[in-house]
């Protein structure tokens, strides 16, 4: 028996998975336009392929998988769009505190696309490598290999401020 899925259970997903949507998409691009802008893409590809959900459990990771890659796909067009420069520089409302978290955000945004994919998902995420391999569509040793240069690249770029040990986390 066949169950169409409908636009009520869709927009309880949406309704449900927007936050965490976002905050992983932030987290991968540091700029809030743009990760509103990817998690409406995902979404949007998700609605299109709404009908073929068989397990609604399913459908918040494919949402998240389609963040992900939407993401990657920003990264490697960015070198194709110009950037728009302006003399005077928008105020902006964030005013840094002496908490780590700026500094972890201006480090994460360092890395480069595919290292800071690995380290938002197995760490932010809390996926282990096979879930990451799978939503970035490669290989496991590829996952540990970029999750260990990515925490290396962190840890240059922020000393000792920030404890990296990765004891006790699923692999």
């Amino acid at each position: 028996m066949s169950s169409r899925r409908t636009d009520e259970e869709y927009a309880a997903l949406v309704t449900a998975a927007w936050g965490p949507l976002y905050r992983t998409a932030y987290l991968l691009v540091g700029n809030h336009a743009l990760a509103e802008d990817l998690v409406q893409t995902a979404l949007t590809n998700t609605y299109v392929s709404w009908h073929r959900v068989r397990d609604l459990g399913a459908a918040r990771a494919y949402a998240r998988t389609a963040v992900v890659r939407a993401a990657m796909s920003w990264f490697r067009s960015r070198a194709r769009r110009p950037e728009h420069l302006t003399d005077v520089l928008p105020e902006t409302p964030y005013s840094p505190d002496h908490s780590v978290r700026p500094a972890l955000m201006a480090a994460l945004g360092d890395l480069p696309p595919r290292q800071r994919a690995v380290v938002v998902l197995r760490f932010y995420e809390d996926l282990s490598v096979a879930e990451a391999a799978r939503v970035l569509g490669c290989s496991e040793g590829t996952v540990k290999s970029q999750t260990s240069a990515g925490l290396g690249r962190l840890r240059a770029l922020l000393g000792d401020s920030i404890d990296f040990s990765t004891e006790g986390t699923p692999s």
